[in-house]
């Protein structure tokens, strides 16, 4: 008879099987930077379209930009300050969320398929 592979044992852990581990929520990284991506984006285009700030310094200087170099000087300026806040704020979050940190007693469990 040809060796068999051994099956793993499926029996419930004995008490002392069972183990500690830290439990802890963390914020979403991803999220917080996108949202302040969105942020910076949002506040470019509010600063573009909603002052008319080429008009002075074409007065001042005789340098003309057109509404999408002013937007796109913008973003340059505003996306990152916005990541730089948002994650800033993750950070806050989570160095807060680990103090909350909570024990709870787990066991070990093996699934398999055939």
């Amino acid at each position: 008879m040809a060796d068999e592979p051994r099956r793993p044992d499926l029996r419930p852990p004995a008490r002392d099987e069972l183990e500690t581990v830290t439990v802890r929520r963390s914020p979403k990284y991803s999220a917080f930077l996108l949202a302040g991506a969105a942020l910076g984006i949002l506040t470019a285009l509010i600063l573009t379209f909603g002052f008319n700030g080429s008009a002075q310094v074409s007065e001042n200087t005789g340098l003309e930009y057109s509404s999408g170099q002013v937007f796109g000087f913008l973003l340059l300026i505003f996306i990152p300050v916005g990541l730089a806040v948002m994650g800033g704020i993750a950070l806050i979050l989570d160095r807060t969320s680990g103090r909350r940190t909570r024990q709870v007693r787990v066991d070990h469990s093996l699934t398999r398929e055939d």
